[in-house]
């Protein structure tokens, strides 16, 4: 990529890039607390690289010789939650046929990283503010309570103030976590990020599936990436963009055509015409598709079809691969027709 501007963040191995006030205003405040001990809570919605910062945290800390534990509240059921994060003797419940150490004894001296924070059962949340107050954590079946040297980290997507007005979180645990509070930005608002993210993993699977060099972005293609809402943040771009790399057959061309939506296809399952609410997926294929102009804005007629016109000729063309014949067919024109296109809209240029 050539070298970076001053004020760049990049952390290669991890996909943590970025050129954007408000992406950086949140790598300097983690890195600011990271030689803290205190707990550190950051919110953000999925896909903005909470678990990043959480490794941040930990490697400029005075711990980052120690073990990072990284635990996923939302992956285990509400049984099992407690006997992972603070052990359990042998014969404590039905299963146990052996004492096992939790993930606070594991992460002794180090790091415990708690994903997905606001999913944990009442239950679990008492037992943990005690293990942040007094640094001691009790196996499931012992009565014997074990010191622990851990620094918590916990991340959530949850309006977690809110959880505790309403009851549903401990409201002393969110004091005891909150110390510092990091709240990521979504990638919609990280200005100019997302081009450099694209391109950063654009270049990245072209060479990984051995291309000679990197033809970049057509210019529909770009504007596609910028006007995207992004829901799925950096994790769904990275994968928007390596996908369509890696399905784009000729190097020498920029990148003309993305898929936002993988599952989109003529011979997807039937959707029951009952279904009361859009899923995520249908969501962003909406999202995927040519914008329509604000109506309520619209004060050149002549100019609001020829632009619209324009977008649905350059997403067709793009879909198709640039395939003339192919687009024709698909919008329902005659090849000489949409060759008129082309060359009115500008358009042979982008080929």
């Amino acid at each position: 990529m050539g070298k970076f501007p001053i004020g760049w963040a990049v952390e290669r191995e991890n996909q943590f890039i970025g050129q954007s006030g408000a992406f950086l205003d949140a790598v300097e405040r983690a890195s600011r607390a990271a030689p803290m001990r205190r707990p550190v809570l950051v919110v953000g919605e999925r896909g903005t690289g909470k678990e990043l910062i959480a490794e941040r945290l930990h490697r400029l800390s005075p711990r980052w010789g120690e073990p990072l534990v990284i635990m996923n509240c939302a992956a285990l059921p509400e049984t099992l939650i407690e006997a992972e994060l603070f052990g359990h003797e042998a014969g404590a419940f039905t299963g146990a046929t052996k004492a096992r150490v939790g993930r606070f004894e594991e992460a002794d001296k180090g790091t415990l990283f708690l994903d997905e924070l606001g999913t944990l059962s009442m239950g679990a949340q008492e037992r943990l503010l005690r293990a942040v107050e007094y640094g001691e954590v009790t196996r499931i079946g012992s009565s014997r309570p074990i010191s622990v040297d851990v620094r918590i980290v916990a991340a959530t997507n949850e309006d977690l103030p809110r959880l505790a007005d309403e009851g549903q979180f401990r409201s002393d645990l969110l004091d005891r976590l909150s110390f510092e509070v990091i709240t990521l930005p979504p990638l919609r608002v990280r200005e100019g990020d997302i081009g450099v993210l694209a391109e950063y993993f654009g270049r990245r699977m072209a060479a990984e599936i051995g291309w000679d060099r990197w033809p970049g972005f057509a210019e529909n293609v770009a504007r596609q990436l910028e006007e995207h809402p992004w829901p799925g943040n950096v994790r769904e771009l990275r994968n928007v963009v390596e996908r369509g790399v890696y399905r784009w057959d000729n190097w020498e061309d920029p990148i003309g055509h993305l898929v936002f939506d993988p599952f989109d296809s003529p011979w997807k399952p039937f959707e029951p015409a009952a279904r009361k609410r859009m899923p995520a997926a249908a969501q962003d294929q909406a999202a995927a598709q040519p914008i329509m102009p604000d109506l309520e804005r619209v004060d050149d007629l002549k100019g609001a079809v020829e632009a619209h016109e324009r977008m649905i000729v350059e997403y067709a063309l793009g879909k198709h691969r640039w395939n003339q014949r192919q687009t024709a067919k698909a919008l329902g024109l005659s090849y000489d027709q949409l060759r008129h296109c082309i060359k009115k809209h500008g358009l042979a240029d982008g080929e």
